[in-house]
């Protein structure tokens, strides 16, 4: 049990004592988008104090959702969800999708980075399929994200180094806005939304429900 609890024998009170603290369920969104070094995770949660990065992280090892693991990279350590804390996905990709009106206003003055595309595609995008394979990319700010889309569904990562022929570019809010469904490919475009490769590519993938 965490130190600070609610005293509560209910579902919803357990899961909150574990994962209810300020910044936690941010860490999960990083280490959604996979492994990482605590400089990166830093880096990826502006606004957090490097000592409360320290103690989320060692609160979320002690009740079983992180784990530290090698990272061959560096041969340094690197943060990485257990199975348990991989089933968060859910429950992230639920608020995501709940987050939708509280989004239609734009980032305003909110910081924003490409990365977080990752889980938020992966959430508005849960039920698009596609008749045959294809991939495209979404892109805002300084990340493109890959959809992998076929008929059993999508699947969503960053991009490496090659990215998808085809790659719609466009503030974060006509992106996010484009992947709910709230905008159309033409009407993204119109909102100054570019595309880079073959417009059908897109609306194959994102207009099929």
């Amino acid at each position: 049990m965490p130190k600070r609890s609610y005293g509560q024998y209910c579902g919803l009170a357990r899961a909150l004592d574990v994962v209810g603290s300020r910044w936690s369920l941010l860490i999960v969104r990083e280490l959604l988008v996979g492994p990482a070094r605590y400089g990166e995770l830093l880096a990826g949660l502006p606004g957090i104090a490097t000592n409360l990065l320290a103690s989320r992280l060692k609160e979320l090892e002690e009740v079983g959702v992180v784990e530290r693991t090698l990272d061959p990279g560096s041969n340094g350590v690197a943060y990485v969800l257990t199975p348990w804390g991989r089933e968060l996905r859910e429950t992230v990709g639920s608020l995501v999708r709940w987050s939708t009106p509280l989004m239609i206003s734009g980032p305003q003055s909110d910081t924003f980075q490409g990365r977080w595309l990752v889980v938020a595609l992966d959430a508005l995008l849960r039920d698009r399929r596609s008749k045959k394979p294809m991939t495209i990319g979404l892109s805002a700010d300084d990340a493109v994200v890959a959809v992998h889309a076929d008929k059993t569904g999508m699947r969503v990562e960053i991009c490496g180094d090659e990215q998808p022929a085809t790659v719609f570019h466009g503030e974060p809010a006509i992106v996010l806005g484009l992947a709910a469904g709230m905008l159309t490919v033409e009407q993204a475009m119109a909102a100054g939304g570019t595309v880079r490769g073959r417009e059908a590519d897109l609306s194959a993938v994102l207009g099929s429900g």
